[in-house]
């Protein structure tokens, strides 16, 4: 949500906002906004699709920074689209508005599009820190306002409806909030932000009935559009001309609309009384007296001030402090659900568009920076995500979500996805293809993992033995892989998989390189971490580095814009499964300017191994990683195991795979280290 012209306004004026030394308390926190806000003004990556290690090292100083300032951070993140429909028009020109804008971006202008894992990421990191969040059933807002409200703290975000909600903690702009320059003594820490208070605009205002803020914001306009006949009452008001009165003091006119109706409405003792002006201007008979009747704006504006009202307790408060169930918030949509879909839903491991699918029948696909002459990135992984809605539709009849028609229907299911088609947003019927393996949505969570993990890799088209060499927690990503591979148009070429796989090798190098890091992942005898951690350098020499002149490479990032919606759609197949296979560290999985400098540097004629010299485990990490690819296929793939090896590895690689010699006895050696590696890791609980 946001009010058009109320951050301008208050930014303005600044005696609207106190100063603060910010620590020793609750924060609530607009997850989206957050994630948002570090992304973007931290000039993190965009073009090539994404730096997710970057945004993770930055979120954890983000965390850090709140732990040192003794600051408990609760964590509140927006889930599907309001079943109401009240927003969804405005979610569909920012779509349009992103795929513009990601077109851009691919032509190196300037514009804004988040990359399309980041908020996984973010919740990953999240989990990872144990920092409390709640994934609410659609907009957040609300519920952020009635939890701040009921522990009388602040809410941290960038949404200008909070100038509007009446919190007595106040709201805290992320703009002004200054985490990243700590001050006072070590056990005294604490951040510099202003606070803003509904008291301190309303005071300006002659001391107006707060009461009346949800009815300028809703005249003004905000995500849910502005009703058409308010347009005709602010002409006939005419607020740009409207003065202060006496009572005021102050004599100037106004200098913005949304300044003269904060005016205008200081004049009335209530909102009752306002919206009875509104009736009398707008020549409706009856008044506020029969402001239920459909059709009269006062009606309609009052109805838009219900989305700014606190209830005295809220659900959300309940899920913190017990965590049990998920919270039943009103008008959510998911009372059809069974609940623990709607315990994973909560908790952030089940993505909106599962839930969208589901409650509204409807996806909206993220758009990516991508060749937009193309079809969509997305449409490489339609199969995955008809298996999702499949699966959705399979329900006890006494559970069947209107239109879905349940498991003994043979009505087809279609879902509306709303994608990119050149450089528009087109709505497709999607039909829902449920997996061969019967599994019914209501009791999956009591279905056994071997059938789970078989209905995963039966969508994935993967055989279980083509991982037995893969380390638990790369087989997600060698599965997605393998299925980009062979679904992917234009098909993928070799030095884009070998980036690709590089890039994973990069990010075990990068996990096993951090401060404290134990390498009980990797429990093999005579390890040199040393060279190791020299390749890792070697690899992260050749990202592209910000000012660099050089076009983007728009196959690569179309190619690999398609592997990320791949993995995007797998992964919410994978929750919506409850993880048969342990999603991978996405910081450490991919990262864009690395892959993309990896990718040029093959180009060029080099060979792979010249960046994994005396890296024995790298080395062997890679080409384990990259023959776990080519054996996920369930058909042959044109790249064959010495392909992916490079101009000086092919005859070696023969070799090692047909048996016989020194190639042979690396292989042997290679599978008896992954070994070692899984049974490592399958007692580990840490991800």
């Amino acid at each position: 949500m946001g009010v058009q012209g109320l951050t301008t306004f208050v930014e303005g004026n600044r005696h609207f906002l106190q100063d603060v030394r910010f620590r020793d308390s609750r924060l609530v926190i607009d997850g989206c906004s957050l994630y948002f806000r570090l992304y973007f003004n931290h000039g993190l990556d965009q073009q090539h699709g994404g730096d997710y290690d970057d945004f993770a090292r930055l979120l954890i100083r983000f965390l850090s920074a709140l732990a040192a300032c003794n600051i408990q951070p609760y964590v509140v993140l927006d889930g599907g689209i309001d079943p109401s429909d009240k927003k969804f028009h405005t979610l569909r020109q920012r779509l349009q508005s992103k795929i513009r804008e990601g077109d851009r971006i691919s032509h190196g202008s300037n514009g804004s599009v988040l990359p399309i894992l980041t908020r996984s990421v973010f919740i990953q990191i999240l989990i990872q820190r144990g920092v409390p969040l709640v994934q609410c059933p659609a907009e957040a807002d609300r519920e952020i306002a009635i939890l701040a409200h009921q522990w009388n703290c602040p809410v941290l975000t960038n949404d200008s409806d909070f100038y509007i909600f009446d919190l007595p903690g106040g709201y805290l702009p992320l703009s002004s909030f200054q985490w990243t320059n700590l001050n006072g003594k070590a056990s005294d820490r604490y951040i510099s932000a202003l606070r803003y208070t509904t008291n301190s605009l309303c005071h300006w205002f002659g001391g107006m009935n707060r009461e009346l803020l949800p009815l300028c914001a809703v005249l003004t306009g905000n995500d849910y559009g502005t009703p058409k006949d308010a347009e005709t009452l602010l002409s006939r008001l005419d607020v740009s001309t409207l003065g202060r009165g006496g009572s005021k003091g102050k004599g100037r006119a106004p200098t913005s609309r949304i300044e003269g109706l904060l005016v205008w409405l200081s004049s009335f003792s209530s909102s009752v009384e306002a919206l009875e002006e509104v009736s009398r201007l707008m020549g409706e008979e009856g008044g506020m007296g029969k402001r239920g009747q459909k059709g009269g704006l006062s009606s309609k504006l009052w109805a838009g001030m219900q989305e700014y009202s606190i209830t005295p307790q809220s659900s959300l408060a309940r899920w913190f402090s017990a965590g049990k169930r998920a919270p039943r918030l009103q008008a959510s949509g998911l009372a059809q659900l069974p609940e623990w879909l709607l315990q994973a839903a909560a908790q952030g491991l089940l993505p909106p568009f599962v839930v969208d699918a589901l409650v509204m029948r409807r996806a909206l696909l993220i758009p990516q920076v991508e060749n937009s002459k193309l079809p969509s990135s997305h449409c490489s992984a339609r199969t995955i995500r008809q298996a999702v809605y499949g699966i959705l539709q399979q329900r006890g009849q006494d559970n069947v979500p209107r239109g879905w028609g349940g498991s003994g229907s043979a009505a087809q299911i279609c879902v509306e996805e709303y994608d990119r088609l050149e450089l528009n947003l087109k709505k497709n019927e999607v039909e829902a293809h449920p997996p061969r393996t019967p599994v019914c949505l209501d009791t999956l969570n009591q279905a056994s993992v071997a059938v789970r993990l078989g209905v995963l890799l039966e969508v994935l088209g993967v055989k279980e033995s083509a991982l037995s060499t893969v380390p638990l927690h790369l087989r997600l990503a060698v599965t997605v892989t393998g299925f980009w591979l062979r679904e992917a148009t234009p098909t993928p070429s070799q030095h884009q998989l070998q980036a690709l796989v590089l890039g994973m090798v990069y990010g075990e190098l990068s996990w096993n390189n951090q401060p404290g890091a134990t390498h009980h992942h990797y429990a093999v005898p005579q390890l040199n971490w040393a060279a190791e951690r020299n390749v890792r350098a070697v690899l992260d020499q050749q990202r592209v580095r910000r000012g660099e002149r050089r076009g983007l490479d728009i196959g690569g990032a179309h190619s690999f814009s398609q592997w990320q919606a791949c993995l995007w759609s797998v992964l919410g197949l994978d929750e919506l499964l409850l993880l048969p296979l342990p999603e991978p560290r996405l910081s450490w999985f991919f990262s864009g300017t690395l892959v993309h400098g990896l990718l040029r540097y093959l180009k060029e004629g080099r060979a792979a191994e010249s960046l994994l010299a005396g890296g024995s485990l790298s080395g062997q990490l890679y080409f384990s990683l990259l023959d776990a690819v080519r054996n996920c296929g369930s058909k042959a793939h044109p790249f064959s195991s010495s392909a992916g090896r490079g101009k000086t590895g092919r005859g070696r690689g023969r070799k090692r795979r047909r048996g016989g010699g020194r190639g042979a006895q690396g292989t042997e050696e290679i599978d008896n280290r992954f070994a070692l590696l899984m049974n490592e890791e399958e007692s580990d609980d840490d991800c």
